[in-house]
């Protein structure tokens, strides 16, 4: 077997040029960045979880949305938190119509420690970041029963 030099590597699909836009594409910055990502980061937005004396803060980074798309609930030990919002426009012209639609949603839950006040729940809306507090409960710590020798 022997190898062959080609003068030009893309004699074969010279029409196409396959070769060089393959490499373009995959290399590119946008392949793996700014093309594919916005989509992955709206279904999973962001949650900052930060820990005090007094309580859990959450934040969720979820831009472009309203305070009425959120749906904030406790149930079964959970603080499940999700957002859906759609949009429709639709334009008619006398040589074209266009329509346009968009959807997003995501839905995101966290196990709730014993500690929490369920009941005490703050959720707000600014910014496009969710900010949900999760009051800590005082725990009395239950003594051990003792045992008593009988005599």
């Amino acid at each position: 077997m022997s190898i062959v030099n080609w003068k030009n590597r893309n004699e074969l699909a010279p029409a196409l040029n396959m070769t060089d836009w393959a490499m373009n594409f995959f290399k590119d910055d946008d392949f793996f960045g700014k093309r594919w990502l916005p989509a992955f980061e709206m279904t999973t937005p962001s949650v900052n979880v930060k820990e005090t004396k007094e309580a859990y803060k959450l934040e969720v980074a979820a831009p472009g949305m309203k305070k009425d798309d959120f749906k904030v609930e406790v149930k079964e030990g959970h603080l499940c938190i999700a957002a859906e919002t759609k949009s429709e426009k639709e334009e008619k012209e006398e040589n074209f119509t266009r329509k346009e639609f968009n959807y997003q949603a995501f839905n995101r839950s966290f196990w709730l420690p014993e500690n929490v006040k369920a009941d005490s729940i703050k959720a707000t809306y600014n910014d496009g970041i969710l900010k949900i507090e999760v009051p800590k409960a005082k725990v009395v710590k239950e003594e051990p029963a003792k045992v008593v020798k009988v005599s």
